[in-house]
């Protein structure tokens, strides 16, 4: 029952959550620091990075570290692949190693993805694409969801039909984002197109592309008749960013966020980084991390050029972690996005 200002959380299958605002699950992004951190800040649910689906079983290393979810619960693995061995093998291993839920991925538009017949190529023949759906749902108990874009091109739009199918198979949420493969991040997400889907399936919708405030999520929700919404880039540098969106649409009052709570969420997602990757190869990951962290905490302040570059570029951790912090301390910091809240 939705509450008496805001929406009702989401349900996939009989998980409940705690609310209606995810975390993408972004490649190079989202490792299990940055969710951990949003999760604790309110997002509803997250997700893993995309990991390849024969290298997860094969035990690659860097792919096993993407789908870790050590402290995040509910943990959500999202799998890629084009052959339905792997991809069963793969959600199998997800479910064994705790997940509570596995997410296909049928949006990626990176070539390197889509070259190899996973990803958005996957929308080109729907066929094959339900073939790996049915795979991955008759291997595990638990739920399993599908992302993906609203088609090829914009001459095959067909994003109703494969969500259709898919939730025939068993699928048990649908996202996509408001865009086609061929636009990549182009323009703007189409909010309206997904509405089609809303329309051709009955199981939870959830809207993604272009999300960045309360009022997005409020007007996406609307124009795609959606049951939640997915925010991704829009998160980097402020993975709280989610939680806001969360109790916004919930119609609930938050805390204020101050600027040492963030910086200790900051420094928290370096350390992480650090200890998942060893100091040289965990910098390395965090450089993008590093960089937006900053971008946000001085929003509106002295942009103090000189001690940015030496953030990305320093390799000493202890004059990276003063830089961080140093950041944040800034009087006119944008803590929260309160403004956009309204």
């Amino acid at each position: 029952m939705t509450n008496e200002r805001g929406r009702a959380p989401l349900a996939v299958g009989p998980l409940v959550l705690d609310g209606c605002a995810i975390l993408a699950p972004m490649s190079g992004v989202t490792d299990v620091g940055m969710r951990r951190i949003a999760r604790r800040f309110g997002a509803s649910l997250v997700v893993s990075e995309m990991v390849a689906c024969d290298d997860y079983v094969r035990g690659d290393e860097e792919t096993r570290m993407r789908a870790e979810g050590e402290g995040v619960a509910p943990h959500v693995v999202q799998i890629a692949g084009c052959d339905p061995y792997w991809m069963g093998e793969a959600a199998r291993l997800a479910e064994s190693s705790g997940a509570a839920m596995v997410d296909i991925n049928m949006g990626c538009p990176a070539k390197r993805v889509t070259g190899g017949f996973a990803g958005s190529a996957l929308m080109r023949d729907l066929d094959h694409a339900i073939s790996l759906v049915r795979a991955t749902v008759t291997a595990v108990k638990i739920p399993v969801t599908l992302k993906m874009r609203l088609g090829w091109d914009d001459q095959s739009r067909n994003a109703p039909e494969l969500a259709r199918r898919a939730e025939a198979e068993g699928i048990q949420l649908i996202t996509v984002h408001g865009r086609t493969r061929c636009q990549f991040y182009k323009g703007e997400a189409d909010w309206s197109a997904i509405h089609a889907v809303r329309e051709a399936i009955s199981i939870p919708l959830v809207a993604n592309g272009d999300c960045a405030t309360p009022a997005d999520a409020r007007l996406m929700l609307e124009r795609s008749g959606a049951d939640g919404v997915m925010i991704g880039r829009a998160a980097l540098g402020r993975p709280w960013l989610v939680g806001e969106i969360a109790a916004a649409l919930a119609g609930r009052a938050r805390p204020a966020l101050t600027a040492a709570m963030l910086a200790a969420a900051a420094l928290e997602h370096y350390e992480t980084l650090l200890n998942m990757f060893g100091a040289h190869a965990g910098l390395r990951h965090a450089r993008k991390h590093l960089a937006a962290y900053a971008e946000h905490a001085l929003a509106g302040a002295d942009p103090r050029p000189a001690d940015r570059l030496r953030l990305v570029t320093s390799e000493n951790t202890a004059e990276v972690k003063s830089l961080l912090a140093g950041f944040f301390d800034q009087p006119c910091l944008e803590c929260a996005s309160g403004a956009e809240a309204a």
